[in-house]
């Protein structure tokens, strides 16, 4: 059961209006981490603000930042993130197979994203920690400095979803995620 109010477009306060309808935009509707974080503008607008700017500034392709996402959603045990960022992935072009091959990390489809991957991963299991050797697998694998320090901002970025998630008991309103040992 959510710990917080689930604010709509009319419900939310003032101050978390504008990123609340800009989402309602994208996403058709006021999805329940959204409105769960519309209870505090900082919170809500902090998100946007973050998600905007990677947005427009990352040199990760968006197929690439939904791996991230799902990865790093994988490694935290956020159900409703691993429901929303497969769904977000499926509408990159990945399959059912691959976004579950990403979420258990055995990303062989591709070496190169695999390697990538490791760094999200690892950073997200070791608080920021990477080792030097999946570091140098990822530039050997030819990722750039820039793009792997866009990846941290993405790993950083869903840490934020996954422990806010946790943090008040958000209620799924996607499908679930497809359980990974069918």
């Amino acid at each position: 059961m959510p710990r917080v109010q689930v604010h709509g477009l009319e419900s939310a306060p003032e101050s978390s209006r504008d990123s609340l309808k800009a989402l309602h935009e994208k996403f058709g509707g006021v999805l329940n981490i959204f409105g769960e974080m519309a209870n505090s503008p900082a919170v809500l607008n902090a998100f946007t603000a973050a998600e905007g700017t990677i947005a427009d500034y990352s040199s990760l392709s968006p197929a690439t930042r939904e791996a991230v996402h799902l990865t790093v959603a994988a490694v935290n045990e956020c159900d409703y993130c691993q429901a929303a960022y497969t769904l977000a992935a499926k509408s990159q072009g990945f399959d059912e197979e691959q976004t579950k091959a990403i979420r258990r990390g055995e990303v062989g489809f591709d070496p190169a994203l695999d390697a990538l991957l490791r760094v999200a991963r690892e950073a997200a299991e070791h608080k920021g920690f990477v080792a030097d050797a999946t570091w140098q697998r990822a530039v050997d694998a030819g990722w750039s400095e820039q793009q792997l320090l866009d990846t941290f901002a993405d790993t950083v970025r869903t840490i934020m979803t996954n422990y806010f998630n946790h943090f008040v008991g958000t209620e799924s309103d996607l499908p679930a995620a497809p359980d990974l040992e069918s």
